[in-house]
């Protein structure tokens, strides 16, 4: 499938870390030749030390950070680990960012909220992690924001794609080989499609481009509306040729080393208004994805 026309108004030269993940995938297939895909092999961001000299050598006019420490429950026995790659690189990256004064894209999490309640989070909430994940995502924004550089950090759920780990392709996976299966209704948020988040980052630097001030800061940006983890997997089931039972669960009933939040929910009101930009409700995004070849 030919690659998205990049936005007018995106640089030539954009260094996307996570090459390899679903949403520099994403990046790289809306950039095209724009891109600059930087993986593991071309940049170990566990080193802080690896991150300028990269940089240096590209020279971009854009940096795209959509690399991360995903493994939300290894995190809890790895905590060091996870902030040199969530709180330790996204600073470096901002530090050369800042000096050179080039615009940052960095992705963040609903997991830096307690998870409570039932109302979306608002930008201005106050930030509580419930597990370490969210405590090295938290970090990361923060130095970003020390470096007071040009930077968009865009808060975001529950993402997939129709490659790599995520939600969709495990369930796919076990629909495959289980009759039955347990999935959690007490946890509620957003599912958002990789590709139509990198669309709308991209068309949100397209309009600020020509404008004079950068509108530096944290932003909520997923899909529309709301649903459950099973009510999320019901909608993948309806394709399948091979439809498992499900049965709702409450996360008690499935103690993992990482809590989870129960409320995932993001306000993005923020966006909407500053940009006017939203994703596409998640039921809508999800048939688009079942619908797609594998690798767009």
């Amino acid at each position: 499938m030919p690659a998205t026309r990049r936005p007018d108004l995106i640089p030539a030269n954009v260094a996307v870390f996570g090459a390899n993940g679903q949403l520099g995938r994403a990046f790289i297939a809306a950039l095209g030749d724009a891109a600059q895909g930087l993986d593991r092999n071309d940049c170990d961001l566990a080193d802080g030390h690896a991150i300028a000299p990269v940089l240096d050598r590209l020279r971009p006019s854009l940096v795209i950070n959509a690399a991360a420490w995903t493994a939300v429950d290894d995190a809890e026995s790895a905590r060091e680990a996870a902030m040199r790659v969530n709180a330790e690189a996204p600073g470096h990256i901002a530090r050369w960012c800042a000096h050179h004064q080039v615009p940052l894209v960095h992705f963040s999490t609903d997991y830096v909220f307690a998870g409570s309640g039932t109302r979306p989070w608002r930008e201005t909430d106050p930030t509580a992690p419930c597990n370490a994940y969210g405590h090295s995502k938290l970090a990361g924004e923060r130095r970003i924001a020390a470096e007071d550089g040009r930077y968009l950090i865009f808060r975001t759920s529950w993402v997939y794609a129709r490659r790599g780990r995520n939600f969709l392709t495990a369930m796919q996976a076990l629909a495959r080989s289980q009759d039955t299966l347990d999935v959690v209704a007490d946890q509620i948020g957003a599912p958002t499609y990789a590709p139509s988040l990198a669309r709308a980052v991209l068309r949100i630097l397209d309009r600020i481009g020509g404008e004079a001030r950068f509108p530096a800061g944290i932003y909520h940006l997923c899909g529309g509306g709301e649903t459950s983890w099973y009510g999320f997997a019901s909608a993948i089931f309806t394709t399948c040729r091979r439809r498992p039972h499900l049965n709702p669960i409450a996360s008690d009933a499935r103690p993992t080393p990482a809590r989870r939040p129960h409320n995932s929910r993001l306000a993005q009101d923020r966006v909407a208004r500053r940009f006017g930009i939203a994703l596409p409700h998640w039921r809508d995004d999800l048939d688009k994805a079942l619908s797609a070849p594998p690798d767009t």
